[in-house]
């Protein structure tokens, strides 16, 4: 079997910064353990599915079934692997249509174009405050002896936000070097998928950042993930209601380092843009 596969370079303009995703293109319905299977041997945070749904080809559906996996295990949710996704058939299958709409675990996602942009319209996560005390041996083990102002959880995507406090600078965030095994170590119960670390910006310098994070998810297989969509959807709820914003410019200080637009919606949901390059594009034989 020959399956078509590309990696595309998310929320970034330039190759090889942003988040890779590898993103295959599948005619017939594939088990599990095969999918699991490229996606560890793709390596990468994420390996997307892509399935079609009304169609007989990818350049004329406007509807597909889209699946997520990192090397380790599915996931509800993956920001960034949907943006490649949806720029590998608009970009590379030239896909017609204004609209993609994605069936997934997390319901129907929608990506539209937007001058060089993509824009997917994304649930919003809530995060709930948590009690720094019951989990001060994973805080040590993220940030060690940085000062922490807020810490929240959501639980409907499993991340843990750790908002470092306003008087640290951005060296602070980009300096940060946990140890998945000590994350794992102090963090077994199973709730937890990922945590977020991420400090106010500087929105009046430019390009001028409202808010600045990491990602960290062990859990899943991938230490750091440079540029976490989904976990934007959890970032973008806690800081429009501290910043009082409905449209804010995030950056995610990876290695990597990607931007993403953010746009809470009046329905509940969120506006995530950003732009990708598609850097392979080859033929995976199974």
């Amino acid at each position: 079997m020959e399956i078509p596969i590309f990696t595309v370079d998310a929320f970034t303009n330039v190759p090889f910064k942003g988040n890779p995703a590898a993103i295959c293109l599948i005619e017939i319905e594939l088990r599990d353990d095969l999918y699991q299977n490229i996606a560890a041997e793709m390596n990468i945070s994420a390996t997307a599915f892509i399935t079609k749904r009304d169609s007989m080809d990818f350049s004329s559906g406007a509807r597909f079934g889209l699946r997520w996996f990192t090397p380790k295990s599915e996931v509800p949710l993956c920001g960034h692997a949907t943006l490649a996704s949806a720029a590998v058939l608009f970009y590379q299958k030239k896909n017609v249509n204004p609209v993609l709409v994605f069936e997934t675990m997390s319901g129907e996602l929608y990506v539209r174009q937007h001058e060089e942009s993509l824009i997917m319209d994304f649930p919003l996560n809530k995060p709930q405050a948590q009690d720094q005390h019951e989990i001060k041996d994973l805080l040590k083990a993220v940030v060690g002896d940085v000062p922490i102002q807020d810490v929240c959880f959501n639980p409907t995507t499993g991340n843990l936000l750790i908002r470092l406090a306003d008087t640290c600078d951005r060296s602070a965030l980009t300096s940060l070097k946990p140890e998945a095994e000590a994350l794992l170590k102090n963090e077994s119960t199973g709730k937890m998928k990922g945590v977020i670390v991420t400090m106010k910006g500087a929105p009046t310098a430019q390009p001028g950042y409202d808010f600045y994070s990491r990602y960290f998810a062990p859990w899943l297989g991938v230490l750091e993930d440079p540029v976490c969509g989904s976990a934007h959807t959890v970032l973008a709820t806690y800081w429009s209601e501290k910043l009082s914003k409905k449209k804010m410019l995030a950056y995610q200080c990876s290695r990597r380092g990607g931007e993403l637009g953010l746009e809470i919606r009046d329905d509940g949901r969120v506006n995530i843009s950003g732009r990708a390059q598609t850097v392979l594009q080859g033929t995976l034989r199974i």
